[in-house]
């Protein structure tokens, strides 16, 4: 069989995931536009644009620089991209696909790197805006954000596969996602940036892979190398949670 033979299949379901994706408005205007809308609307508070002594000289708004980056990952790998895989699974698309050439693994693989891409983009988007409109420094290392940047990503569509795979049908996964998201809007900093947090409270959101995440990402924002414990947290939460996935997830 030709190498193209063997290749065309999965480009055809990568191209036809990415068709249907690009008409799902409502995730698109969520995981692209929503954390850099809230951004600008954060950064028009006085008191966010001036620096802090206690956060070594950064602002509330330099802070969420990070913050809507995570948020993005939260959008795309909880609240988008699990209700379209229980969707697939509860109509039967999957067990169908196990009787032709085509894996129902390429479909999953296409539509966490179509999601991923969108947090990607995102990505850009809001630094961009940040960087023009609020004066946010660009990432001081770009080696260590992408670093960081990869390991976030990896540990929140861990979590998304997780609640994918312990869901039963749409209705379930949609419950379950939305039970989740608020934590995990707290752990990422969405309502109080990590950096603001003290004592017990610092301890434990550090310790979950979001909360490591903001840490992480802000640090290599400032150019400096993040800390190595955050990076663990990550990725131990990243392998953890997708030994989980797989071992409960279904086709059927």
């Amino acid at each position: 069989m030709s190498p193209t033979a063997t290749t065309s299949p999965t480009a055809a379901v990568v191209r036809t995931e990415a068709t249907l994706f690009a008409r799902e408005l409502g995730s698109l205007f969520w995981i692209l536009l929503f954390p850099t809308l809230l951004l600008v609307v954060i950064g028009l508070v006085p008191d966010f644009q001036e620096p802090n002594a206690s956060l070594g000289g950064q602002r509330i708004i330099d802070l969420y620089a990070s913050v809507v980056v995570v948020l993005a990952m939260i959008m795309a790998a909880i609240m988008a991209m699990p209700p379209v895989i229980a969707g697939y699974r509860e109509s039967g698309v999957l067990r169908r696909l196990r009787t032709t050439p085509m894996h129902p693994a390429a479909l999953l693989g296409a539509q966490i790197g179509l999601h991923a891409v969108a947090v990607l983009a995102s990505v850009v988007l809001a630094l961009g805006t940040a960087r023009v409109v609020h004066d946010v420094r660009l990432p001081g290392h770009l080696g260590w954000y992408a670093l960081a940047l990869l390991l976030a990503t990896a540990s929140a569509f861990s979590v998304g596969a997780v609640i994918t795979a312990v869901s039963s049908s749409t209705r379930v996964v949609q419950t379950v996602g939305t039970i989740v998201f608020f934590p995990m809007m707290f752990t990422s900093g969405v309502w109080m940036p990590v950096q603001t947090m003290e004592g017990w409270l610092r301890v434990t959101v550090v310790s979950t892979p979001l909360g490591a995440a903001s840490e992480a990402l802000n640090d290599a924002l400032q150019g400096i190398r993040p800390e190595v414990v955050d990076l663990v947290v990550m990725g131990g939460w990243t392998v953890a949670l997708s030994l989980v996935a797989i071992r409960l997830f279904r086709w059927e």
